[in-house]
C-alpha cells in the first residue's frame, strides 16, 4: 500500500489517535508537524517551550522519528507529501476558524498534486456542532450538558501496533528553535509527554478527586487535575479521562465531567459562531476605556489588590492560573478598569500554557457579560470577598506576593487596613472598587 502522512496539530499522543489509526491501516507512515512561524512568533516564552517539550516528548515515544518542518503549512505538508511518495495526508478534524481556515488552503494544495486530505476524530470527546437541537446549536452550558452526556463517547483505543514509520529528515533550523526555547523558558515546566501526563492524571484521580467539587476553588490548595496543558496539546484526550472516571458516582467525579462539558461546550461554540472568536457572542453597546498605565499594572500584578495581583503574577511564574482566580482578574480588568475582554485574552493566550482560543475567549465574554450563560451580565467579582473566601488564610496571596507575607491570616487580602501594610513596598489601590463597581453598573444600565 502507499505511504501516508500523518500531521500532528494538537494531538501529540500515540494512544487513543483515530487518525493515527487511520493512517496507519493504509500502510506505513511518516509522522509530521509544521511550526507556523505565524503562531510560533506571537506565542509566550513559556508556551513555545511548552510545546518544545512536548514535541521532543512525541520525538521519543516515535524512537526520534518525528519530523519537523518550519513554514507555511500549506507549502510545507503538500511538499512531505511528494518527498514519500503519500497518497493521503492524515489530521484530527480542526474547529478553531484559524485552523479551518489553514486546512482549506493545505487540503486544496493537496488535491493539486493528487494527494488525499482526511479527518478523523478530533480533539473533543463529542465533535463541535455534533449536539444540536432542531438544527440549531445548544446555547447554554446545562442544556448542552445534558444533550452531550447523553450523545456519550467512543471507548478510547490503545496505540497502533506494528506501524511501520517513514523516516525523513527534520529542518535544521528546528532543532535549534527547541533548543532556545527550552534554554529560554522562563518558568519550571512539568515532565511533558503522554506517559507524565497519564501519571499526573492518575495522581489526581486517586488523590484528588473525591474532593474536586470543594478544593478546586481554593487555590492555595492543590485540588485540580492541572491536565488542561495537557488536553490543549492533545497529549490526553478528554475521553481518555471520560472513560477513567465511569462508574464514580460522587461529588468530585460529577463536577468535574461538568468541567469537561464546558471545554466541548465552548468549542461548540466556537464551532457554531466563528467571529466569537474576538468578538462579543451577544454585543452590548457599553463604553470602554483604555487605560495604559492601569492594564500594564494589572499585566504585571501591581493593581493593589491582592488576590488579583497574585493570580497576574502566578501566569508570569508558572505560565498559568488558578481558574477561581482567571474569573476575579478577568472581573478587575473588565469592570473595575471597564477594558474590552480582548485586551486581557489576548494577554492570557500569550501566557497561558494550557490557552485553548475557545475556553480563554469565551470564559472572558462570561465574565464581561457579552458571552454564554451570561446572567447576571452585570456580575462585578469583589476582589477582597473573593480572596478572602477562596483564599481564607491568605496563603495564595503571601506565596505570589511576598510584599505581604508580614501580614498574617485574612489580613493578607486587605494590606490597608494595617499599619505595617505597606512596609514592604507593595502598591497601593489603582481604583477603588466600590466606585467603579457603580460605574460598570451605571455603563451596564445605559447599554440596556
Amino acid at each position: 500500500m502507499a505511504p501516508s502522512l500523518m500531521w500532528f496539530r494538537r494531538d501529540l499522543r500515540l494512544r487513543d489517535h483515530p487518525a493515527l489509526r487511520e493512517a496507519a491501516s493504509r500502510g506505513a507512515v511518516l509522522p509530521l508537524f509544521v511550526i507556523d512561524p505565524t503562531m510560533w512568533g506571537p506565542a509566550g516564552a513559556a508556551k513555545t517551550a511548552w510545546l518544545a517539550a512536548t514535541l521532543r516528548a512525541l520525538d521519543a515515544s516515535l524512537d526520534g522519528r518525528l519530523v519537523i518542518r518550519l513554514g507555511d503549512p500549506a507549502e510545507v505538508v503538500p511538499r512531505v507529501a511528494r518527498e514519500v511518495g503519500a497518497t493521503s495526508v492524515h489530521v484530527s478534524r480542526e474547529n478553531e476558524p484559524g485552523g479551518v481556515e489553514r486546512d482549506r488552503r493545505v487540503v486544496a494544495a493537496l488535491r493539486e498534486i493528487g494527494v488525499e486530505g482526511v479527518a478523523t476524530g478530533s480533539p473533543f470527546a463529542v465533535d463541535p456542532g455534533t449536539v444540536r437541537t432542531k438544527e440549531a446549536p445548544l446555547q447554554g452550558l446545562h442544556p448542552f450538558a445534558t444533550a452531550w452526556r447523553e450523545h456519550g463517547w467512543d471507548e478510547p483505543t490503545s496505540a497502533p501496533r506494528g506501524v511501520e514509520w517513514i523516516e525523513a529528515d527534520t529542518d535544521g533550523r528546528v532543532e535549534a528553535m527547541l533548543d532556545k526555547a527550552a534554554r529560554e523558558c522562563p518558568i519550571d515546566l512539568p515532565t511533558a509527554g503522554e506517559d507524565a501526563a497519564r501519571r499526573r492524571w492518575v495522581r489526581f484521580r486517586d488523590e484528588a478527586l473525591a474532593d474536586y467539587d470543594h478544593d478546586r476553588d481554593l487555590p492555595a490548595v492543590e485540588g485540580t487535575s492541572r491536565m488542561s496543558a495537557d488536553l490543549h496539546l492533545g497529549v490526553v484526550h478528554p475521553r481518555q479521562l471520560l472513560h477513567d472516571l465511569r462508574g464514580e458516582r460522587g461529588d468530585g467525579a460529577q463536577t468535574y465531567r461538568t468541567e469537561l462539558a464546558w471545554r466541548e461546550f465552548y468549542a461548540d461554540v466556537l464551532w457554531a459562531n466563528p467571529d466569537s472568536a474576538w468578538q462579543d457572542l451577544r454585543p452590548l453597546p457599553l463604553r470602554y476605556d483604555e487605560p495604559q498605565d492601569a492594564i500594564e499594572a494589572w499585566r504585571e500584578g501591581r493593581t493593589g489588590y491582592p488576590i488579583v495581583d497574585a493570580g497576574m503574577r502566578q501566569l508570569l511564574g508558572e505560565g498559568w492560573m488558578h481558574n477561581r482566580v482567571r474569573m476575579a482578574t478577568a472581573s478587575f480588568l473588565t469592570k473595575d478598569l471597564h477594558v474590552w475582554w480582548p485586551v486581557g485574552a489576548r494577554h492570557f493566550l500569550e501566557h497561558l500554557v494550557d490557552g485553548d482560543l475557545a475556553s480563554n475567549n469565551h470564559g472572558w465574554q462570561w465574565v464581561a457579560g457579552t458571552g454564554t450563560d451570561a446572567s447576571p451580565y452585570f456580575r462585578v467579582f469583589n476582589p477582597v470577598t473573593q480572596g478572602k473566601r477562596f483564599d481564607p488564610d491568605g496563603a495564595y496571596v503571601r506565596r505570589w506576593v511576598p510584599e505581604l507575607a508580614h501580614l498574617e491570616g485574612a489580613a493578607a487580602h486587605e494590606p490597608w487596613k494595617h499599619d505595617d501594610g505597606y512596609a514592604h513596598d507593595y502598591p497601593e489601590r489603582i481604583v477603588d472598587h466600590a466606585e467603579e463597581r457603580l460605574e460598570a453598573l451605571a455603563r451596564y444600565d445605559e447599554a440596556t
